[in-house]
This record gives structure tokens, sequence and C-alpha cells, in this order.
């Protein structure tokens, strides 16, 4: 037997494997900004809870590679939410060993910016427990339109978290969770989270951060201000605003 014959095959073998893959998670990804958008046309707003929205982050280690685009594209969103009925935003974000963090609620995109630019990643477990948890209690202190979680992976019991995510939904605060990656641990939890809260989930990478910056975007206006907060957010040329008016329709 020639013993080069069969390595040959497992590399053929292994490369068409490896661009099935990358056609599929193409794909899916588009799927998953469809089914976002979708979702979100779904929900109503009251107009008492259009004023605030709870901004989770996952600071750590494991992030750093896309941290600086990662905060761009947020800072875009910030941005364009101080822009949109004073929509109030509070950042909590976790990192290190069992550091968890919430600001106080900032309504202009200035000082929420630099609040921004003062955190680093470092290396830890994720905590979206407590993100979760502060959500809940900013609900109970007040109304809040929603939770927007961006985050790569998930290292906790996926029970505590769905009992968490549970008494949101009840609460009726939706989360919109935004996965960078495809750690399929996370997928099934953020997927989850999203279900029991009548939130919506969206994958993405390095490819679509564009698609996702006008996304998030577009949650921000609808948060704000609802349908009309949406038509001026199109009018300015908002991508995201345009495809979620379309699902609205």
């Amino acid at each position: 037997m020639d013993p080069g014959k069969p390595v040959e095959k497992k590399n053929t073998a292994a490369s068409e494997a490896r661009a099935q893959s990358q056609d599929v998670q193409s794909r899916s990804s588009s799927a998953d900004i469809q089914a976002f958008l979708h979702k979100v046309s779904e929900l109503s707003v009251p107009p008492e809870a259009r004023s605030r929205l709870v901004f989770g982050l996952d600071a750590t280690m494991s992030r750093q590679p896309t941290w600086d685009q990662a905060c761009q594209i947020q800072a875009e969103m910030f941005k364009e939410a101080a822009k949109l009925s004073g929509l109030e935003i509070k950042l909590v974000y976790f990192r290190g060993f069992g550091e968890c963090r919430a600001s106080r609620w900032f309504s202009g995109s200035e000082d929420l910016a630099e609040a921004m630019s003062r955190i680093d990643c470092r290396g830890g477990h994720t905590q979206i427990r407590k993100v979760l948890s502060a959500a809940l209690s900013a609900a109970k202190d007040d109304k809040i339109a929603g939770l927007v979680y961006v985050g790569d992976c998930m290292e906790e019991n996926v029970d505590d978290l769905c009992a968490r995510a549970g008494e949101l939904g009840l609460l009726g605060v939706p989360v919109f969770l935004f996965q960078e990656g495809r750690d399929p641990a996370a997928e099934q939890a953020f997927r989850e989270i999203a279900r029991l809260t009548r939130g919506a989930y969206c994958s993405f990478d390095a490819g679509s951060a564009r698609q996702l910056a006008d996304l998030l975007k577009a949650v921000a206006a609808y948060a704000a201000g609802g349908h009309g907060a949406l038509k001026k957010l199109e009018a300015s040329g908002g991508q995201g605003a345009r495809l979620l008016l379309d699902q609205l329709k």
C-alpha cells in the first residue's frame, strides 16, 4: 500500500469539508440576520418603555482580537441613540476574575464613548448571569425597552441563565443577543435566552460588522421612538432601519 495516498485523500476530504463549512456558515449568518429582523418586527414596545436600554458586553480576553472594531461599532450605536428621543443607555460589562461593572444611565454619546474607551479586555470566564441580573434590577426600578448583549462564548450553567431570562420575559423585557463567531454552547444558550424573553439572536463576524452596526442602530432607534424613529433613520441613509421597516410592513 502506498502510504501517501490515504493522506492525499484525507487532505482532499478535509479541504472539501472546510469549503462546505464556510458556505454553510455564510448562508447561516444571512439567515440569522433575517430571522433577527423578523423577530424585532414582531415586538411592540410600550411608549413608557421607550427611554432606556441596557447594553451588556463581554470584555474577556477572547474578544481582544476584534475589540477595537467592536468598540467602534458600539460607539456608532451610542452616537445614533443619542439623537433619538433622548434614549438613555446603561453599560454593563464583565472581565477578569469576577469583575462586573454597571455604569450610570448615559444620555450623551460623548460621555458613554469615553466610558467605553476606558475598558480593556482581561482574561476570565463569562458572567452573563450578572448582566441579566443587572437588567432585571433596572427593569424593576423603571421600565426599560430591552437588553442588548454582545459576546462570543458562554461558560456558565445554562439553566441559571434561563431562569434569569425567564424573569426578564415576565417583565416584558426582550433580550437582543449578538454572538461574535460560532461557539456552539454560546449559540444554544443565546437562542434560548432570546426565546424566553421574546427577543432575538444574531451571529456576526468581521465580514458582517458593518451590517451589525446598522442593526444595532436600528434597534436603538426602535427602542427610543418606535416606527417613527426608524423612518427618520432610514431617511438619513440607515440600511438597518430600511431592512427593519421592510419587516414591519
